[in-house]
């Protein structure tokens, strides 16, 4: 890999592990399959590598095939606020793509990571000629909002634990985030940096997770045993 290329110089085409792993293919007739998937490229995203800026002009939308990227944008005082983590699986910014707006938020990769993009111009010709396509972006839309508003909420919340109990629930959404199974693979501090805690306040709050056993750290990642639970944690009478 070649660090000084930019991540559209490095593209290149998916192989087949990679392109069995985008979850909206599935969705699709065999003709229009074969219409869009010449299309679809990858890329590996360096840590630190920006997929989407602020103010650029959307012209793929995005998916992880593998790693995790975080979502986040600069407030008024300058400031970064992160929304989300997106884990391997999930594709995102199909809003931005469908009204081709320009975007309003930042997609940087925490990790290593293979990122595939869908140039806009076939998008729309699937959202034009696919019932299929247009169930699943449907279903990601009204997974989004629920997200979002989640993640409004926990943006207001003091107590550390919670924080990190809805975050993770959040990561392990199986509508979004597909390729994620039963076990994520994150470091703490890749999860600090996503809910805005220190990797020690991180660590305290998974033990607490652990202890209530809601969660079981693993080599490399986090299991979780109870997501019903996990997503209720800290409301009264979870």
């Amino acid at each position: 890999m070649a660090p000084d290329l930019t991540l559209h110089q490095r593209r290149r085409a998916p192989t087949p592990s990679e392109l069995a792993s985008v979850p909206w293919l599935g969705h699709l007739t065999a003709s229009e399959r074969a219409e869009v998937q010449g299309a679809i490229t990858v890329s590996d995203a360096l840590p630190g590598d920006h997929v989407c800026r602020v103010g650029r002009a959307a012209t793929y939308w995005f998916g992880v095939v593998e790693g995790l990227l975080k979502m986040s944008a600069d407030n008024e005082q300058g400031n970064s606020m992160t929304f989300t983590g997106v884990p391997s699986g999930g594709w995102f910014g199909e809003g931005t793509v469908m009204k081709r707006e320009t975007y309003r938020y930042n997609i940087q990769a925490l990790r290593a990571s293979v990122v595939a993009g869908l140039p806009v111009h076939h998008f729309h010709w699937l959202l034009d000629h696919s019932i299929g396509f247009n169930r699943f972006v449907m279903n990601q839309l009204n997974e989004r909002l629920g997200q979002f508003i989640a993640a409004r909420e926990i943006d207001r919340l003091n107590n550390p634990e919670i924080r990190v109990a809805r975050s993770l629930a959040i990561l392990f959404n199986p509508v979004l985030y597909p390729g994620v199974g039963e076990i994520l693979r994150i470091t703490q501090q890749e999860l600090a940096y996503l809910v805005g805690l220190s990797r020690q306040r991180v660590n305290m709050a998974l033990n607490t997770l652990q202890a209530e056993q809601l969660i079981r750290t693993e080599y490399g990642g986090l299991r979780v045993l109870d997501l019903a639970r996990l997503r209720r944690f800290g409301l009264p009478n979870a």
